[in-house]
């Protein structure tokens, strides 16, 4: 994960990134989980069980890269499989990619397991014991 990102973004655009990871995972969660509860097909209920997976991956901040990546695939398919709801999915699937190029920012987990480390080299001038 840390060769994808230079830098894990604080501050504005990291609570930005953080509104978009909530708002896209929240919605992939919310539409599978209620095409689950109406009882769709075993080919449509894997595919929504996925879904509900990747929105959670998302809302944690997990993976976001793949987890992104992997939702916008999900977003097309569903598009491609309920027509009414083009627009819907093909916003989920735009926020969906730009979270998975840009990442997911400082309040994820994340920068918690990938994000930049200090080192403290201690100083010559210490004394050694």
């Amino acid at each position: 994960m840390r060769r994808l990102f230079t830098t894990f973004a604080y501050g504005p655009p990291g609570l930005g990134l953080l509104l978009m990871r909530l708002g896209a995972g929240g919605a992939l969660i919310g539409h599978s989980c209620a095409a689950l509860a109406a009882g769709a097909s075993l080919d449509g209920g894997a595919v929504q069980a996925l879904c509900a997976l990747l929105g959670l991956l998302l809302v944690a901040g997990l993976w976001t890269p793949i987890a992104g990546a992997l939702a916008a695939v999900a977003a097309a398919w569903n598009a491609y499989a309920s027509p009414g709801d083009v627009g819907y999915y093909a916003l989920l699937g735009t926020i969906a990619i730009a979270l998975a190029l840009v990442g997911p920012g400082a309040w994820s987990i994340d920068a918690r397991l990938f994000g930049m480390r200090q080192i403290k080299i201690p100083s010559s001038r210490q004394k050694r014991q």
